[in-house]
């Protein structure tokens, strides 16, 4: 309430103070040198894209993610692909990727070393891999096969604030949104660091692609009325800005909440038959946006849950290859097998900071009698979060 009459009273509505303390503050947070609030994350995907990619080049993803991954990629003029994911983390595969650019690509060492596509001709320009439900993608190989391939690679860090990374190329654990030449994150009200509509942020260490960002968000102007470039209306709100730096010394402790909460989940959940809770491996450290388990008989789980009064979702029942939005792009069902299995298997469970023991054992003891499994938790030990202030 105190950041709302601030914004009235001030009348500072867009921009200004509020957007430059928590750019700060987030920049800071990430470990990067820059950050740009933007109106989404969908708007800091496509301007990342913008200002660093030409119009008509390949930017590679993966399929099981939300749209707005490869909105951003067609709006910034280029053009999506695919590759599969990692069974256990669907995370994007390096082997995946390292067999798409060694099969399907070659370096132009004559123009530039860069990597063109056989079929179409086009430049491969980026790599974005989604960090997807909270957990990194492994950036150390991705970033790698980048290199090997003078290719960018942009992180899709949406779902992932403060989310961690080991990397052993640099020999320390480094943040979600620092690990690339620009990363994208939305503040969408059930993210993890939520504003109170939609939001979004750009970090980098590039002071360029900073410098080209803050101008694609307004209009292509950096002084009234003046524009040396087109642009958008893409600006982060003073007010919802200043929503988020009251909520940004909460996310750390709100995100320990939620690997608490996914551990009893992981201990409760094993060992059950047709039932496997997420992989996460040693050097990472996720946020757990969701906690999704691959289960079989999803669709009669779902039911049988909801029936108990406990909401689920389902992230995301259809591959984007398989869109009909994608229908242009020509892929057929089994393009990408690890994908399409795991959309048929995913459940995401109920997940945020003060979900209580009594409310997780209620989500356990369910999916045990729906698979014919002992119905007590059988875990001792562990205590549960604290509800979180968040004000």
């Amino acid at each position: 309430m105190a950041v709302l009459s601030e914004t009235i009273s001030t009348g500072h509505f867009v921009g200004g103070a509020a957007v430059e303390k928590f750019e700060d503050e987030f920049a800071g947070f990430c470990g990067t040198s820059h950050c740009v609030g933007l109106g989404s994350g969908t708007d800091a995907l496509r301007f990342a894209l913008m200002a660093t990619i030409p119009p008509g080049s390949i930017v590679i993803t993966v399929p099981n993610t939300f749209i707005a991954t490869t909105e951003a990629i067609s709006q910034s003029g280029a053009i999506p692909y695919f590759v599969d994911v990692d069974e256990r983390t669907l995370n994007m595969s390096p082997a995946a990727l390292s067999a798409f650019l060694s099969m399907e690509c070659y370096v132009d060492s004559r123009h530039g070393n860069h990597t063109i596509h056989t079929i179409s001709g086009r430049t491969v320009s980026a790599i974005v891999p989604v960090h997807l439900y909270g957990q990194t993608a492994d950036m150390d190989a991705l970033q790698a096969l980048a290199d090997e391939y003078h290719i960018l690679v942009i992180e899709d860090a949406c779902q992932a604030h403060g989310a961690g990374y080991f990397s052993n190329k640099k020999n320390k654990w480094c943040k979600a949104g620092s690990m690339s030449i620009a990363a994208a994150f939305s503040f969408y009200p059930g993210k993890n660091l939520g504003a109170l509509g939609d939001g979004g942020a750009l970090t980098t260490n590039d002071p360029a692609i900073a410098a080209r960002v803050r101008l694609l968000r307004e209009h292509g102007s950096s002084k009234k009325y003046y524009h040396p470039i087109e642009g958008y209306n893409g600006r982060l709100d003073a007010l919802q800005a200043g929503f988020l730096s009251e909520k940004l010394p909460y996310l750390q402790s709100a995100n320990s909440s939620r690997r608490q909460c996914a551990e009893y989940y992981d201990q409760s959940l094993a060992n059950i038959p047709g039932l496997t809770t997420p992989f996460e491996p040693k050097c990472f450290h996720g946020n757990y946006h969701l906690y999704v388990i691959k289960a079989e008989r999803r669709n009669e789980l779902q039911r049988h849950l909801t029936e108990q009064g406990i909401g689920t979702g389902l992230h995301y029942p259809l591959p984007l290859h398989l869109q009909e939005a994608y229908k242009r792009l020509n892929y057929r069902p089994n393009d990408y097998p690890i994908a399409e299995a795991a959309a048929g298997k995913i459940l995401s469970l109920p997940m945020f900071p003060s979900l209580t023991l009594q409310q997780q054992d209620l989500v356990v003891d369910s999916i045990k009698e729906f698979y014919g499994a002992h119905s007590g938790t059988g875990f001792d030990g562990l205590e549960k979060p604290q509800p979180i202030a968040l004000a």
